[in-house]
């Protein structure tokens, strides 16, 4: 095991780091990545990752493509996903409600929570339109781009927010820039609020509310959501926007 860096306790931290920075640059890339392309990426001699990717996929943490060529999650890393979900209340009764509003309104719904500085999207359940508007879990979005994100950052001060906002999470698919001054207000202005709306961010054809799920301790730590096309009538949304207050506060433990 010395040549992926296991040999002594320097090494181990050296090991461990490397397994940790290629799950995370897997996750990034939410795909197959080359084998090649691997140490480049990590910072790490070729030998080394060629060991580091042979050993996690002997675990089942890692499954190489039949030409050996490309590498991601192994089938191991869904077992311990569905292992997390069961033990896990909050996600599971929020996958729940995910699914049970989706169905009640026919719109895409979503549970997110933050990690680091993206917004994840841990369960999502497609709407009943014909044109779907599609979402997918796992997915990590720059925190500026939706109204989940202001929810999640609303509790933090304004020198806070803005270490957790790096310049390429302002810019938007489309190559438009978020003022980050804007952002923070926007933030602090959703304190308190039962939901908050924003429109044509990630693209140009829908809107998302997001309402918060608040943890016992009273801080927000999750959010439920509905995604929608941006020009639906004001009275649907309105109906809509009342359907996913109530599932919040379902899911919230706040006293």
């Amino acid at each position: 095991m010395n040549a992926v860096g296991m040999g002594d306790q320097g090494g181990r931290e050296r090991g461990i780091d490397r397994v940790l920075k290629l799950f995370s640059y897997l996750n990034q890339h939410n795909e197959p990545i080359r084998v090649a392309e691997l140490p480049k990426a990590l910072g790490a001699p070729r030998s080394t990752i060629y060991e580091l990717v042979r050993v996690l996929t002997e675990s089942g943490l890692l499954e190489v493509s039949g030409d050996g060529n490309k590498v991601f999650f192994g089938k191991l890393m869904y077992l311990y996903g569905v292992n997390y979900l069961r033990e896990n209340e909050f996600i599971r009764k929020g996958a729940h409600e995910v699914e049970q509003l989706s169905k009640t309104t026919g719109e895409t719904t979503e549970l997110c929570v933050l990690h680091r500085n993206k917004q994840a999207i841990v369960h999502t359940q497609p709407g009943s339109r014909p044109m779907r508007i599609s979402s997918q879990v796992g997915a990590q979005i720059p925190i500026p781009w939706t109204a989940s994100g202001r929810l999640l950052l609303s509790h933090l001060e304004e020198d806070e927010i803005r270490a957790l906002i790096g310049p390429e999470d302002l810019i938007q698919p489309d190559g438009t820039e978020i003022d980050v001054e804007d952002f923070i207000k926007d933030c602090i202005n959703a304190r308190g609020r039962d939901v908050i709306v924003t429109s044509g961010l990630i693209n140009s054809f829908t809107q998302c509310l997001a309402s918060p799920i608040f943890g016992v301790s009273g801080k927000i730590e999750a959010t439920i959501c509905l995604v929608l096309p941006i020009d639906i009538p004001l009275e649907q949304r309105d109906t809509l926007q009342a359907a996913l207050i109530a599932s919040s506060r379902r899911l919230s433990m706040k006293e």
